[in-house]
């Protein structure tokens, strides 16, 4: 690509070009002036590869004409406006309003997080946006806070650079299957080659939402390899400055495009933000996929009392404390994430392919060959961290070897069900679930881990009551537990309690969780009492 200057004189004899604005990978921006209409206006200098050839570079200016023609038509205040689109010296040239102001990027660089108030009046702008170009069948998909500007006087919040935009029914402006954007802001199912639709830029609205509260995007790593990772694996952390708006960046933070919150509801919560100072009583989003409780943004969800400590049920099953819920009995199917490939990203250096693999969890063996005893007093050996610990698992449980890099007992029947970054084992029509979360471990602890998965669990768990978070110690290591009853989301029959512990061990922190029927209780903490006596590290396995 070659080095693009300030060309003198005008542009396609009309627009006098100023002092430039700003430059991006897709084109580079100018002040200018319309001399035909005497006032000011953006015109954006597309870039083209100089080593296409004649043929491709004519592609290439269809392709922008035919978008900037669609894009054109998108009528809606919150959206910047297109004039013109010329040529000059063989490359596109797109005239737009000038807005007089700053990008949100700006801001955020020179003032710090914005508060609540504005970063949902940003929201609420800019679902507005959103909504009326996908009404034209328009993705945006580079809804990040460069692309966003706050006009000064007014603040008025306008999206603006289609420059990658994608057209329904058309080929995009950039070359296909190539991937364009900004990585820490685009939607994982983009990541992995997935369906592409309006849940993607809702995505990047959250990602957008995060970042504006906190100053930081909450995938922003060292590495692109860093970020890919954090997108598609890594447990996701709104900021603690989300506050009130919790609820709404979770929801837009959901994983499956399917269950992401839509538009809709998004604004009305938002709106409703806005016009009380507080979201809605009813605003308690749970992704309904998930059918097990899963810790907040924080590190892993919390846990009882470890085996080291004295369980708390004495042999009876309590009777639940929590509002009966009228839950619909529907069995979601377990989502099996087989094999996630992410494939090389054009334009932002050396390709890069990331593969996340789901295999079947398999019975741990000492030796190659040799079944293994799916119940009673087995005892076999595992590869671990430094030594060979045995195993044992009890009658009716059999010892499984997971990829993800630890071994435990687990009931006999149940399986394996991988949802990043959580792994989960399901008892047949999933009554009973037990979870399993692997990451760093955190400056505060397991205490604090706990402490801020329970100061959220109102707004994750429906009914959520009986909440209890301990200090406590398991097998030498720090630890704390979170035990508490809740009614369940949609697809749960009725109450249900959970057990659950966290601690550290080698530098990560191990949290398990069992939930089941309140009026399985017990049932419920011997399945957690025996894959916390049993569970031990192991060598993750990377591929299959």
């Amino acid at each position: 690509m070659g080095t693009f200057a300030a060309p003198e004189g005008l542009i396609a004899g009309r627009y006098r070009l100023g002092p430039r604005i700003g430059r991006g990978g897709m084109g580079t921006v100018w002040r200018a002036n319309d001399e035909l209409l005497a006032r000011e206006v953006a015109v954006k200098e597309l870039h083209v590869d100089d080593e296409l050839s004649a043929a491709e570079a004519q592609v290439h200016r269809d392709r922008t004409l035919r978008e900037a023609r669609t894009v054109a038509q998108i009528k809606h205040p919150n959206v910047i406006v297109l004039h013109d689109i010329v040529e000059q010296d063989g490359r596109p040239w797109i005239v737009m309003e000038l807005v007089d102001g700053r990008a949100l990027s700006d801001r955020l660089a020179a003032e710090g997080p914005v508060p609540a108030r504005e970063a949902a009046r940003i929201g609420v702008a800019m679902l507005g946006a959103l909504r009326a170009a996908h009404a034209r069948g328009v993705l945006h998909r580079d809804i990040k806070p460069a692309n966003v500007l706050l006009e000064a006087g007014t603040g008025r919040v306008v999206l603006t650079d289609f420059g990658i935009a994608q057209v329904s029914g058309a080929t995009t402006i950039t070359e296909t299957g190539a991937f364009v954007g900004s990585p820490e802001y685009t939607a994982p199912e983009r990541m992995s080659g997935g369906r592409t639709g309006p849940e993607s830029d809702l995505w990047s609205l959250g990602v957008l939402l995060c970042t504006a509260l906190s100053g930081a995007s909450p995938f922003h790593r060292d590495s692109l390899g860093g970020i890919l990772h954090a997108v598609v694996y890594d447990e996701i952390r709104p900021p603690a400055n989300a506050g009130p708006l919790l609820p709404v960046v979770r929801g837009l933070l959901e994983r499956d495009p399917a269950h992401r919150m839509g538009a809709d509801e998004a604004e009305r919560l938002l709106r409703g933000y806005l016009d009380t100072g507080r979201l809605a009583s009813s605003a308690r989003y749970t992704p309904t996929q998930r059918s097990v409780p899963v810790p907040p943004p924080a590190p892993a969800p919390p846990a009882p009392p470890s085996p080291d400590a004295t369980p708390h049920n004495t042999g009876t099953d309590p009777s639940p404390t929590c509002p009966p819920q009228n839950a619909r009995r529907g069995r979601g199917r377990t989502v099996l994430m087989a094999a996630v490939a992410l494939t090389a990203l054009a334009g932002m250096g050396a390709g890069l392919a990331v593969v996340l693999v789901d295999r079947e969890s398999e019975p741990v063996d000492p030796k190659p060959g040799r079944p293994s005893v799916p119940s009673g007093q087995a005892s076999v050996a595992v590869p671990s961290l430094p030594s060979q610990p045995r195993v044992k698992a009890p009658a009716g449980y059999h010892v499984v070897r997971d990829p993800a890099g630890f071994a435990l007992a687990v009931p006999d029947g149940y399986t394996r069900s991988l949802e990043p970054p959580r792994v989960f084992y399901y008892s047949p029509g999933k009554e009973f679930r037990i979870g399993i979360l692997i990451q760093d471990a955190r400056p505060d602890g397991p205490i604090g881990a706990m402490r801020d998965s329970a100061a959220q669990a109102p707004d994750r768990y429906p009914g959520y009551c009986d909440g209890r978070v301990e200090k406590t110690t398991h097998k030498g290591n720090p630890a704390a537990s979170w035990e508490f009853t809740w009614n369940g989301f949609e697809e749960d029959p009725g109450p249900r309690h959970t057990y659950d512990l966290g601690w550290d061990e080698g530098g990560k922190m191990y949290d398990v969780w069992v939930s089941g029927p309140a009026v399985k209780s017990v049932e419920g903490r011997r399945h957690f009492d025996t894959a916390l006596d049993t569970f031990v590290r192991t060598r993750p396995v990377s591929s299959p």
